[in-house]
């Protein structure tokens, strides 16, 4: 059955995910910058992704205001600072700080392991990449983890909101292994099991 989804950003990861998810059957709209249709968009959804940089998180919510009130919110930043780095970790993480931020909205962590240019068919050189997805909502997660087997991702419960900590400096160790390290961005990981 078809998603009504909004994707807050239009940049590579939105684009990416509006490829995947209308080719997979699901209605999507994408939005910029724009605050009456981030707020008309995100009120239409069913499911609402975050796909803006981590440092526009704050002034995304402002606008959204009251129109992800019990809607499934997909967290699909980095946490990372101006400078790379990791910005949270440990203690808490991005997603953690977003559900507190949007204490009525029912926050899922996914997609921020797997570079934007896999996130429309959840593959890497014809292998399948894991999605993990980590929620405290547990029918939100469900939902999120069937997007992402709609995408072709071998979509894994990654356990509650807290183990974000871990998706975040994973998606951190991704991007110093692509960039940093030179391997590219067509890499990405799997979970054998």
């Amino acid at each position: 059955m078809a998603t009504k989804i909004a994707i807050i950003g239009k940049g590579n990861v939105g684009g990416a995910l509006q490829r995947g998810l209308a080719r997979a059957g699901h209605e999507v709209k994408a939005v910029g910058k724009d605050p009456a249709a981030v707020r008309q968009t995100a009120a239409w959804a069913e499911v609402v992704f975050l796909a803006v940089p981590f440092s526009a998180l704050d002034d995304t919510l402002r606008t959204l205001g009251d129109a992800v009130n019990g809607k499934v919110v997909v967290d699909v930043t980095n946490a990372l600072t101006a400078d790379m780095q990791l910005a949270l970790g440990f203690t808490t993480s991005g997603a953690e700080e977003l559900q507190k931020k949007a204490p009525q909205a029912r926050v899922v962590k996914a997609f921020n392991t797997v570079f934007a240019q896999h996130m429309d068919q959840g593959q890497v050189k014809g292998e399948k990449l894991s999605l993990l997805v980590a929620s405290d909502d547990a029918s939100g997660k469900e939902r999120v983890l069937g997007l992402g087997k709609d995408l072709g991702f071998d979509a894994v419960d990654a356990g509650p909101l807290r183990n974000a900590r871990w998706l975040e400096s994973l998606g951190y160790l991704n991007i110093l292994l692509g960039y940093v390290q030179k391997l590219g961005p067509d890499i990405g990981f799997r979970l054998v099991r």
